[in-house]
Protein backbone atom coordinates (compact mmCIF):
# COMPACT_ATOMS: atom_id res chain seq x y z
CA UNK A 1 0.00 0.00 0.00
CA UNK A 2 2.90 2.62 0.76
CA UNK A 3 4.06 2.94 -2.62
CA UNK A 4 0.80 4.47 -3.54
CA UNK A 5 0.67 6.83 -0.63
CA UNK A 6 2.57 9.67 -2.23
CA UNK A 7 3.67 11.22 1.00
CA UNK A 8 6.81 12.94 -0.39
CA UNK A 9 5.06 15.13 -3.35
CA UNK A 10 2.93 16.63 -0.49
CA UNK A 11 6.21 17.74 1.67
CA UNK A 12 8.09 19.11 -1.11
CA UNK A 13 5.19 20.82 -2.26
CA UNK A 14 4.76 22.75 0.54
CA UNK A 15 8.37 23.65 0.71
CA UNK A 16 8.31 25.08 -2.25
CA UNK A 17 4.95 26.68 -2.73
CA UNK A 18 4.06 30.14 -2.38
CA UNK A 19 3.27 30.46 0.65
CA UNK A 20 5.71 27.94 2.39
CA UNK A 21 6.74 25.92 4.92
CA UNK A 22 10.32 26.25 5.49
CA UNK A 23 10.91 22.57 6.69
CA UNK A 24 8.38 19.49 7.68
CA UNK A 25 9.26 15.91 9.17
CA UNK A 26 5.97 13.60 8.90
CA UNK A 27 5.60 9.96 9.49
CA UNK A 28 2.79 7.51 9.45
CA UNK A 29 2.43 4.37 11.42
CA UNK A 30 0.59 1.06 11.27
CA UNK A 31 0.41 -1.40 14.87
CA UNK A 32 3.90 -2.10 14.46
CA UNK A 33 6.36 -0.07 12.41
CA UNK A 34 6.37 3.27 10.99
CA UNK A 35 4.94 2.76 6.62
CA UNK A 36 6.05 6.64 6.38
CA UNK A 37 8.92 8.59 7.09
CA UNK A 38 9.72 11.73 5.25
CA UNK A 39 11.60 14.92 5.41
CA UNK A 40 11.70 17.92 3.67
CA UNK A 41 12.89 21.41 3.33
CA UNK A 42 15.33 23.34 5.89
CA UNK A 43 16.10 23.47 9.42
CA UNK A 44 16.13 26.84 9.65
CA UNK A 45 15.07 28.92 6.11
CA UNK A 46 18.36 31.31 7.35
CA UNK A 47 20.10 28.15 7.55
CA UNK A 48 21.77 25.55 4.99
CA UNK A 49 20.85 22.16 7.19
CA UNK A 50 18.36 20.45 5.50
CA UNK A 51 15.75 19.26 8.05
CA UNK A 52 15.97 15.55 8.90
CA UNK A 53 13.39 12.66 10.59
CA UNK A 54 15.93 12.66 12.94
CA UNK A 55 15.49 16.37 14.04
CA UNK A 56 14.35 17.55 17.65
CA UNK A 57 11.10 20.02 17.44
CA UNK A 58 9.64 21.65 20.80
CA UNK A 59 6.04 19.90 20.27
CA UNK A 60 4.17 22.21 22.35
CA UNK A 61 0.58 20.97 22.80
CA UNK A 62 1.11 17.54 21.78
CA UNK A 63 2.62 17.27 25.39
CA UNK A 64 -0.98 16.52 26.56
CA UNK A 65 -1.59 13.26 25.86
CA UNK A 66 1.85 12.09 27.54
CA UNK A 67 0.61 13.32 30.53
CA UNK A 68 -2.78 12.62 30.44
CA UNK A 69 -1.06 8.84 30.42
CA UNK A 70 0.80 9.48 32.98
CA UNK A 71 -2.65 10.55 34.93
CA UNK A 72 -4.24 7.61 33.75
CA UNK A 73 -1.51 4.98 34.90
CA UNK A 74 -2.04 6.59 38.37
CA UNK A 75 -6.03 6.09 38.78
CA UNK A 76 -5.09 2.19 37.20
CA UNK A 77 -2.99 2.13 40.38
CA UNK A 78 -5.93 3.51 42.72
CA UNK A 79 -3.65 6.54 43.62
CA UNK A 80 -5.57 9.10 41.95
CA UNK A 81 -9.78 9.53 41.56
CA UNK A 82 -10.27 11.64 39.17
CA UNK A 83 -13.47 12.83 40.91
CA UNK A 84 -11.94 14.12 43.92
CA UNK A 85 -11.03 17.74 44.43
CA UNK A 86 -7.33 17.95 42.58
CA UNK A 87 -5.94 20.46 45.29
CA UNK A 88 -6.02 17.12 47.38
CA UNK A 89 -2.97 16.46 44.92
CA UNK A 90 -2.16 19.98 43.83
CA UNK A 91 -2.67 22.48 46.59
CA UNK A 92 -2.41 25.50 44.92
CA UNK A 93 -5.14 24.96 42.46
CA UNK A 94 -7.74 25.01 45.79
CA UNK A 95 -6.46 28.68 45.94
CA UNK A 96 -7.46 30.15 42.81
CA UNK A 97 -11.02 31.97 41.83
CA UNK A 98 -12.93 32.81 39.62
CA UNK A 99 -12.36 35.90 37.10
CA UNK A 100 -16.14 37.56 36.69
CA UNK A 101 -14.75 40.37 34.94
CA UNK A 102 -12.70 43.86 35.43
CA UNK A 103 -13.73 47.12 37.89
CA UNK A 104 -13.84 50.51 36.30
CA UNK A 105 -10.35 51.33 37.69
CA UNK A 106 -9.33 47.81 35.79
CA UNK A 107 -8.82 45.73 38.88
CA UNK A 108 -9.80 41.91 38.23
CA UNK A 109 -13.12 41.17 39.96
CA UNK A 110 -12.98 37.80 41.65
CA UNK A 111 -14.88 35.20 43.75
CA UNK A 112 -14.59 31.58 45.11
CA UNK A 113 -15.65 29.03 42.79
CA UNK A 114 -18.99 27.38 43.28
CA UNK A 115 -17.17 23.70 43.47
CA UNK A 116 -13.37 22.26 43.56
CA UNK A 117 -11.78 21.89 40.25
CA UNK A 118 -11.56 17.69 40.13
CA UNK A 119 -8.71 16.34 37.35
CA UNK A 120 -11.23 14.83 35.63
CA UNK A 121 -12.36 18.47 34.44
CA UNK A 122 -8.54 18.76 34.04
CA UNK A 123 -8.48 16.15 31.63
CA UNK A 124 -11.63 17.33 29.80
CA UNK A 125 -10.64 21.22 29.85
CA UNK A 126 -13.78 21.51 31.64
CA UNK A 127 -12.31 23.00 34.54
CA UNK A 128 -12.23 26.73 33.84
CA UNK A 129 -8.68 27.51 32.51
CA UNK A 130 -8.04 29.55 29.21
CA UNK A 131 -4.88 30.39 27.25
CA UNK A 132 -3.97 33.85 27.05
CA UNK A 133 -3.86 33.56 23.32
CA UNK A 134 -7.26 32.26 22.90
CA UNK A 135 -8.85 34.54 25.47
CA UNK A 136 -9.05 38.25 25.70
CA UNK A 137 -9.40 37.88 29.33
CA UNK A 138 -6.92 35.88 30.14
CA UNK A 139 -4.33 38.43 27.69
CA UNK A 140 -5.58 41.59 29.67
CA UNK A 141 -4.65 40.07 32.92
CA UNK A 142 -1.07 39.70 31.00
CA UNK A 143 -0.90 42.88 29.77
CA UNK A 144 -2.50 44.80 32.76
CA UNK A 145 -1.60 43.35 35.23
CA UNK A 146 1.82 41.12 34.41
CA UNK A 147 0.53 37.39 34.46
CA UNK A 148 3.51 35.94 33.14
CA UNK A 149 2.96 33.57 30.36
CA UNK A 150 2.73 29.74 30.10
CA UNK A 151 5.96 29.72 27.96
CA UNK A 152 8.06 30.87 31.26
CA UNK A 153 7.62 27.31 32.87
CA UNK A 154 6.96 29.14 36.12
CA UNK A 155 4.39 28.51 38.85
CA UNK A 156 3.00 32.18 38.54
CA UNK A 157 2.12 31.38 34.85
CA UNK A 158 -0.67 28.77 36.33
CA UNK A 159 -1.39 30.51 39.12
CA UNK A 160 -4.34 32.46 36.98
CA UNK A 161 -8.20 32.76 37.70
CA UNK A 162 -10.60 30.42 36.44
CA UNK A 163 -13.03 31.74 33.44
CA UNK A 164 -16.03 30.28 34.68
CA UNK A 165 -17.29 28.11 37.39
CA UNK A 166 -15.45 24.24 37.88
CA UNK A 167 -17.31 22.37 35.12
CA UNK A 168 -19.53 24.94 33.57
CA UNK A 169 -18.16 25.25 30.00
CA UNK A 170 -15.41 23.80 27.85
CA UNK A 171 -12.61 25.94 27.67
CA UNK A 172 -9.08 24.98 25.87
CA UNK A 173 -6.34 26.46 28.28
CA UNK A 174 -3.62 25.16 30.98
CA UNK A 175 -6.02 22.39 32.84
CA UNK A 176 -2.96 19.55 31.67
CA UNK A 177 -0.36 21.81 32.89
CA UNK A 178 -2.32 21.19 36.51
CA UNK A 179 -3.05 17.54 35.82
CA UNK A 180 1.18 17.55 35.68
CA UNK A 181 1.01 19.04 38.83
CA UNK A 182 -1.30 16.42 40.14
CA UNK A 183 0.96 14.13 39.14
CA UNK A 184 4.01 15.44 40.83
CA UNK A 185 1.89 15.40 43.79
CA UNK A 186 1.21 11.82 44.08
CA UNK A 187 4.45 10.96 42.20
CA UNK A 188 6.75 13.19 44.51
CA UNK A 189 9.05 13.40 41.63
CA UNK A 190 9.50 15.85 38.77
CA UNK A 191 7.44 15.44 35.75
CA UNK A 192 9.90 14.70 33.53
CA UNK A 193 11.14 12.25 35.79
CA UNK A 194 7.84 10.11 36.13
CA UNK A 195 7.68 10.31 32.00
CA UNK A 196 11.00 8.69 31.72
CA UNK A 197 10.76 5.65 33.82
CA UNK A 198 6.87 5.34 33.35
CA UNK A 199 6.41 6.29 29.81
CA UNK A 200 9.71 6.56 27.50
CA UNK A 201 11.32 3.91 28.81
CA UNK A 202 8.55 1.15 28.26
CA UNK A 203 7.96 2.68 24.76
CA UNK A 204 11.82 3.80 23.50
CA UNK A 205 11.71 7.04 23.71
CA UNK A 206 15.29 8.45 23.87
CA UNK A 207 15.16 11.62 22.28
CA UNK A 208 12.12 13.69 24.22
CA UNK A 209 12.59 15.66 27.03
CA UNK A 210 11.48 18.88 29.24
CA UNK A 211 15.18 20.10 29.37
CA UNK A 212 16.97 20.87 25.91
CA UNK A 213 20.38 19.32 26.21
CA UNK A 214 23.79 20.45 24.02
CA UNK A 215 23.27 16.99 21.92
CA UNK A 216 19.25 17.63 21.04
CA UNK A 217 20.28 21.10 20.44
CA UNK A 218 23.07 20.34 17.87
CA UNK A 219 19.38 19.09 15.81
CA UNK A 220 17.04 21.06 16.90
CA UNK A 221 14.37 22.60 13.85
CA UNK A 222 14.61 26.63 14.17
CA UNK A 223 11.09 27.75 15.24
CA UNK A 224 9.94 30.65 12.44
CA UNK A 225 6.85 33.15 12.27
CA UNK A 226 4.53 33.90 9.18
CA UNK A 227 3.88 37.41 8.02
CA UNK A 228 0.95 38.91 7.61
CA UNK A 229 2.17 39.05 3.87
CA UNK A 230 3.20 34.68 4.06
CA UNK A 231 6.87 35.55 4.31
CA UNK A 232 8.86 34.05 7.15
CA UNK A 233 11.04 34.95 9.86
CA UNK A 234 13.23 32.56 11.66
CA UNK A 235 13.43 33.62 15.65
CA UNK A 236 15.59 32.78 18.22
CA UNK A 237 12.82 30.54 20.06
CA UNK A 238 13.14 28.39 22.85
CA UNK A 239 11.61 27.25 25.90
CA UNK A 240 13.88 27.17 29.12
CA UNK A 241 16.05 24.95 29.31
CA UNK A 242 15.67 24.49 33.15
CA UNK A 243 11.74 25.51 33.36
CA UNK A 244 10.91 25.96 37.17
CA UNK A 245 7.93 24.07 36.28
CA UNK A 246 7.91 21.03 33.84
CA UNK A 247 4.69 22.20 31.67
CA UNK A 248 2.46 19.35 31.26
CA UNK A 249 0.64 21.07 28.38
CA UNK A 250 2.99 22.10 26.02
CA UNK A 251 6.50 22.01 27.69
CA UNK A 252 8.25 18.61 25.93
CA UNK A 253 11.10 18.69 23.21
CA UNK A 254 11.14 15.73 21.49
CA UNK A 255 11.42 13.90 17.76
CA UNK A 256 8.94 12.70 14.85
CA UNK A 257 10.12 9.03 15.48
CA UNK A 258 9.62 8.94 18.80
CA UNK A 259 5.73 10.03 19.08
CA UNK A 260 5.25 7.30 16.92
CA UNK A 261 5.85 4.84 19.44
CA UNK A 262 3.68 6.81 22.06
CA UNK A 263 1.06 6.67 19.21
CA UNK A 264 1.86 3.15 18.21
CA UNK A 265 1.06 2.03 22.40
CA UNK A 266 -2.45 3.84 21.78
CA UNK A 267 -3.30 1.81 18.43
CA UNK A 268 -1.87 -1.25 20.95
CA UNK A 269 -3.95 -1.27 23.48
CA UNK A 270 -1.27 0.04 26.12
CA UNK A 271 2.03 -2.09 25.15
CA UNK A 272 5.22 -0.51 23.93
CA UNK A 273 7.82 -2.45 22.88
CA UNK A 274 9.43 -2.79 26.27
CA UNK A 275 7.12 -3.11 28.26
CA UNK A 276 3.77 -1.94 28.81
CA UNK A 277 2.25 1.58 29.85
CA UNK A 278 -1.39 1.63 30.33
CA UNK A 279 -3.76 -1.94 30.52
CA UNK A 280 -5.77 -2.34 27.26
CA UNK A 281 -9.03 -1.43 29.12
CA UNK A 282 -7.82 1.92 30.14
CA UNK A 283 -6.95 2.58 26.65
CA UNK A 284 -10.32 2.18 25.48
CA UNK A 285 -12.02 4.05 28.52
CA UNK A 286 -9.55 6.68 27.66
CA UNK A 287 -10.25 7.01 23.97
CA UNK A 288 -13.72 7.63 23.93
CA UNK A 289 -15.92 11.07 24.32
CA UNK A 290 -16.13 11.74 27.81
CA UNK A 291 -17.96 15.53 27.60
CA UNK A 292 -21.25 13.76 26.90
CA UNK A 293 -23.39 16.09 24.88
CA UNK A 294 -21.20 19.31 24.90
CA UNK A 295 -18.65 19.94 21.99
CA UNK A 296 -15.38 21.63 22.07
CA UNK A 297 -15.49 24.99 20.45
CA UNK A 298 -13.51 26.61 17.42
CA UNK A 299 -10.49 28.97 18.62
CA UNK A 300 -10.73 32.29 18.13
CA UNK A 301 -6.91 33.88 18.16
CA UNK A 302 -6.21 37.08 20.43
CA UNK A 303 -2.71 37.29 20.15
CA UNK A 304 -1.99 37.23 16.34
CA UNK A 305 1.45 36.09 16.47
CA UNK A 306 0.71 33.03 18.22
CA UNK A 307 -2.57 31.62 16.90
CA UNK A 308 -5.21 32.36 13.64
CA UNK A 309 -8.47 31.37 14.12
CA UNK A 310 -8.20 27.49 14.02
CA UNK A 311 -10.79 24.82 13.85
CA UNK A 312 -10.32 21.44 12.71
CA UNK A 313 -13.30 19.95 10.22
CA UNK A 314 -15.65 23.07 10.34
CA UNK A 315 -19.18 22.24 10.89
CA UNK A 316 -18.40 18.66 12.24
CA UNK A 317 -19.43 17.44 15.86
CA UNK A 318 -16.47 17.41 17.73
CA UNK A 319 -15.45 16.17 21.68
CA UNK A 320 -12.83 15.62 23.78
CA UNK A 321 -11.22 11.92 25.27
CA UNK A 322 -8.35 11.26 27.96
CA UNK A 323 -6.70 13.36 26.55
CA UNK A 324 -7.42 14.02 23.04
CA UNK A 325 -10.30 15.01 20.55
CA UNK A 326 -12.40 12.84 19.59
CA UNK A 327 -13.98 13.67 15.37
CA UNK A 328 -17.60 12.37 16.18
CA UNK A 329 -18.00 12.03 12.28
CA UNK A 330 -16.08 10.41 9.64
CA UNK A 331 -13.57 13.48 8.84
CA UNK A 332 -13.41 14.68 4.87
CA UNK A 333 -9.93 13.68 5.28
CA UNK A 334 -10.89 10.06 5.80
CA UNK A 335 -10.52 9.38 8.95
CA UNK A 336 -12.94 7.59 10.44
CA UNK A 337 -15.52 9.26 13.41
CA UNK A 338 -14.14 8.14 17.09
CA UNK A 339 -10.71 9.05 15.78
CA UNK A 340 -8.48 10.55 18.38
CA UNK A 341 -5.68 13.24 17.84
CA UNK A 342 -4.67 16.83 18.37
CA UNK A 343 -2.25 19.45 17.76
CA UNK A 344 1.12 21.71 18.93
CA UNK A 345 1.12 25.48 18.40
CA UNK A 346 3.81 25.86 16.41
CA UNK A 347 1.60 23.51 13.33
CA UNK A 348 2.42 20.24 14.83
CA UNK A 349 -1.30 17.89 13.83
CA UNK A 350 -1.09 14.21 14.69
CA UNK A 351 -4.16 11.81 14.56
CA UNK A 352 -4.75 8.34 15.79
CA UNK A 353 -7.27 5.54 14.17
CA UNK A 354 -7.36 2.82 16.14
CA UNK A 355 -9.82 1.19 14.30
CA UNK A 356 -7.70 0.97 10.95
CA UNK A 357 -4.51 0.68 13.06
CA UNK A 358 -2.91 4.04 11.87
CA UNK A 359 -1.47 7.19 13.04
CA UNK A 360 0.40 9.94 11.77
CA UNK A 361 2.32 12.99 12.71
CA UNK A 362 3.33 16.03 10.87
CA UNK A 363 5.47 18.95 11.90
CA UNK A 364 6.99 22.18 11.80
CA UNK A 365 7.86 25.22 13.66
CA UNK A 366 5.75 28.01 12.73
CA UNK A 367 4.05 30.65 14.10
CA UNK A 368 0.84 31.42 14.42
CA UNK A 369 -1.16 28.23 14.97
CA UNK A 370 -3.54 27.81 12.47
CA UNK A 371 -0.81 27.87 9.74
CA UNK A 372 -2.19 28.04 6.21
CA UNK A 373 0.60 26.22 4.10
CA UNK A 374 1.30 23.96 7.54
CA UNK A 375 -2.33 22.96 8.07
CA UNK A 376 -3.63 22.17 4.42
CA UNK A 377 -0.47 20.56 3.90
CA UNK A 378 -0.84 18.02 7.20
CA UNK A 379 -4.65 17.82 5.98
CA UNK A 380 -3.67 16.84 2.08
CA UNK A 381 -1.12 13.77 3.73
CA UNK A 382 -3.93 12.50 6.17
CA UNK A 383 -6.04 12.28 2.93
CA UNK A 384 -3.47 11.10 0.56
CA UNK A 385 -2.68 8.04 2.91
CA UNK A 386 -6.81 7.40 3.15
CA UNK A 387 -6.81 7.77 -0.33
CA UNK A 388 -4.25 5.10 -0.77
CA UNK A 389 -6.25 2.82 2.02
CA UNK A 390 -9.51 2.52 -0.17
CA UNK A 391 -7.65 2.15 -3.35
CA UNK A 392 -5.69 -0.48 -1.86
CA UNK A 393 -8.81 -2.14 -0.42
CA UNK A 394 -10.81 -1.85 -3.67
CA UNK A 395 -7.41 -3.42 -5.50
Amino acid sequence: MSHKFNADAILNGVVTSDPRVPGVVAMVTDRERNIYEGAAGLRRIDGKAAMTTDDVFAIFSTTKAITGTAVLQLVEEGKLDLDAPAKNYAPDIGKLQVIEGFEANGEPRLRAPKRDVTTRMLMLHTAGFGYDFFSETYNRLAEEHGQPSVITASKAALMTPLLFDPDESWEYGTSVDWCGQVVEGIANRRLGEVFQKRIFEPLGMTSTTFELNDTLRQNLAGMHGRGADGSLTPMDFELPDKPEVHMGGHGLYGTVGDYMRFIRMWLNDGAGENGRVLKADTVQMAARNHLGERKITPFKGVIPSLSNDAEFFPGLSKSWSFTFMVNDEQAPTGRPAGAIGWAGLANLFYWIDRRNGFGGFWATQILPFGDPASFTGYLELETAFYDSLSAAEAA
